[in-house]
């Protein structure tokens, strides 16, 4: 649904985003993660016609976004970071407003505008003005008037950011339930925004894609070694040199009976192997796990390094 192949965007001597290629499937919702000035809005923009790359292509629903602009946008509902809303419009006058920029048809006006509305949670503030509702519901009209054509694709620039708490769960849950109608891709700097709306996301850094995957893929590949966590009764010298003499085993580390072990990259399961030769040595074995790496930590990893770690799912 969305194919971007070499994307470049250069402003004088400060290149923005380089050679950036993806895909986004039909009805997938891929989160677009990186640290500020990245290179997300960029991107975004880029992707809607808002401003042209410097070299490279790509393509909405089929159609090419600087060859076909008028196509893409009829395919296309954007959310940028600060809501294109008027605040002295009445919401369905609003979304009527946007419909109309959309080429709706007079005779699907009313029932596009009463879908928006319900798919975002609004009919109940239709007759309101903008300017008087809170910025969660104002935020909501921005995703309205984003839907109110129907798009194959949605496309969401920080779409919580400056919410409380309270907003952002919903707004979260509100872009969940567009998955499958719709095709989306959210750009956000926040990490629980990608673990709670995205099946997949793609890391931006320094305007290079370094990593994209669904999160547990992601993880498992940034992991530089599993490390598992051995609570024992006794650990008895013998018993730490046993462990350590294991093949595949990197180091082990002992604090009063709480051992970190750590296990080289791509090795075969050692979980049993380790806990038979614990019980062996007579140590006690209270508590065998594995430790994972957060996204948090996954995050750091990839924006505070150059090499490209990522690829395809």
């Amino acid at each position: 649904m969305i194919e971007v192949s070499g994307l470049t965007k250069i402003y004088g001597q400060r290149t923005a985003i380089e050679d950036l290629t993806f895909t986004v499937n039909k009805g997938e919702i891929v989160g677009f993660l990186g640290p500020n000035g990245a290179g997300k809005s960029t991107t975004m923009k880029i992707l809607t016609g808002f401003m042209p790359a410097s070299f490279g292509t790509a393509k909405i629903a089929g159609f090419d976004v600087f060859d076909q602009a008028i196509d893409v946008k009829r395919n296309v509902g954007y959310l940028p970071e600060n809501p294109p809303v008027y605040f002295d419009m009445v919401v369905e006058d609003y979304l009527k407003f946007a419909a109309q920029l959309h080429d709706v048809t007079k005779a699907n006006l009313k029932a596009a505008i009463d879908l928006s509305l319900e798919k975002t949670g609004l009919t109940h503030v239709r007759k309101r003005i903008i300017g008087n509702l809170s910025k969660g519901y104002r935020q909501r009209v921005g995703l309205a008037q984003a839907l109110v054509h129907d798009p194959k694709v949605l496309i969401l620039d920080e779409p919580t950011v400056g919410l409380d708490p309270v907003q952002i769960i919903e707004i979260r849950e509100l872009i969940k339930s567009l998955g499958g109608a719709h095709t989306v891709i959210l750009s956000s700097h926040i990490l629980p925004e990608v673990t709670a709306t995205c099946q997949r996301i793609i890391v931006i850094n320094k305007g290079k894609i370094v990593a994209q995957d669904n999160i547990e893929r992601l993880t498992s590949r940034m992991k530089h070694g599993l490390v598992y966590q051995l609570q024992v009764k006794n650990s008895n010298s013998s018993g730490i040199q046993a462990i350590q003499s294991i093949s595949g085993v990197k180091s082990v580390t002992n604090e009063n009976g709480k051992i970190s072990i750590e296990i080289n990259p791509n090795q075969e399961e050692l979980r049993d192997r380790i806990v038979d030769v614990a019980v062996h040595e007579k140590m006690g074995v209270l508590e065998f796990s594995s430790e994972k790496l957060s996204l948090e930590e996954v995050f750091l990893s990839l924006t505070t390094q150059e090499t490209n770690v990522g690829g395809q799912s």
